[in-house]
């Protein structure tokens, strides 16, 4: 189906829109990881949060579109060492939380403690690199929403609404978190907190290095 019309590329889109947002709004490790960004450190660290979640989705969209999906059901080795890779990564960001809550770190007096914005940008980014199931998820959607041998203008479009629904979302979540409220909630019951997100993260990466 080569000569898709305008109506047909938009109805797409619009599909993947919904499905996709829905999916990003759903809680998982980006959206822990930037929430305690954005609460326990800045908004600015917490949008700069969203921007590395949003270039880590892209870039699993962009390798799907290039046949990524298709390695790993060919390779499954590949698949697998990519999800213990990530697997681990979590438990350790998730233990190094734990351990926060257990020593009882406090938080900088100012309310933030001073992060480099590039650091921010690439813990980011490796939580959302360390699902390869991302693939496996951009894989499915496009071969269901996407009409066959969709045009260059649909893929490109597609992408657009990929990176402005995890942009848009964790940026919403970055600046409700970061509100002085939030922060003061935080501040007081820090080491609940880190532990309930440090949880969170390590069973969260548990979970991805038993499933399969």
């Amino acid at each position: 189906m080569t000569d898709l019309s305008l109506s047909q590329g938009v109805s797409a889109l619009a599909a993947l829109f919904v499905v996709h947002l829905l999916v990003v709004a759903s809680p998982g490790p980006a959206f822990l990881a930037v929430s305690r960004t954005a609460i326990s450190i800045s908004r600015a660290a917490g949008i700069i949060a969203a921007g590395g979640m949003a270039t880590g989705a892209l870039i699993w969209a962009v390798a799907t579109l290039f046949g990524l999906d298709m390695l790993f059901a060919k390779a499954p080795w590949l698949y697998d060492a990519m999800r213990l890779g990530g697997a681990a990564y979590l438990i350790y960001l998730g233990v190094g939380m734990l351990r926060s809550a257990w020593r009882g770190d406090r938080v900088a007096s100012d309310g933030a403690a001073p992060t480099a914005s590039h650091r921010t940008f690439l813990r980011s980014l490796a939580v959302q690199l360390s699902n390869p199931k991302a693939a496996v998820f951009f894989g499915s959607i496009f071969v269901t929403l996407l009409p066959v041998a969709a045009p260059l203008w649909v893929k490109c479009a597609a992408l657009a609404i990929l990176g402005i629904n995890e942009f848009g979302f964790y940026g919403l979540v970055a600046v409700v978190l970061s509100a002085q409220r939030a922060q003061r909630i935080y501040g007081n019951a820090k080491r609940a907190l880190d532990a309930l997100f440090g949880g969170f993260l390590t069973v969260l990466g548990v979970k991805l290095a038993l499933s399969r």
